[in-house]
């Protein structure tokens, strides 16, 4: 039998790999769309780690105002850090290009 937790786990882990498999495929029709395992790996940690906290997140807080407020938040950092990892929108250290 599958819990709610499980649905909701197995739910975020089918979607981070969907998300990967976007820039996999894009590879293979251009040019224009270059990863390396290094980068299919950093991009998997902070999908990973964006799930974790969004499991986590869901299973501890109550309030859905707040749990709004942080879900909302989780996922701006994540397309921030995205961001600049990828293209260097606050040119730091870690941008990509």
């Amino acid at each position: 039998m599958v819990t709610t937790t499980h649905k909701r786990s197995l739910f975020i882990l089918a979607s981070c790999s969907a998300i990967l498999l976007i820039p996999f495929i894009a590879m293979q029709f251009t040019d224009e769309v270059v990863w390396t395992a290094g980068d299919f790996l950093v991009a998997a940690l902070l999908l990973g780690t964006a799930g974790l906290f969004i499991e986590v997140l869901y299973r501890n807080m109550k309030n859905s105002d707040m749990r709004g407020l942080t879900l909302a938040f989780i996922v701006i950092l994540l397309v921030l850090v995205w961001a600049e990892l990828a293209v260097g929108i606050f040119g730091t250290p870690l941008a990509g290009s």
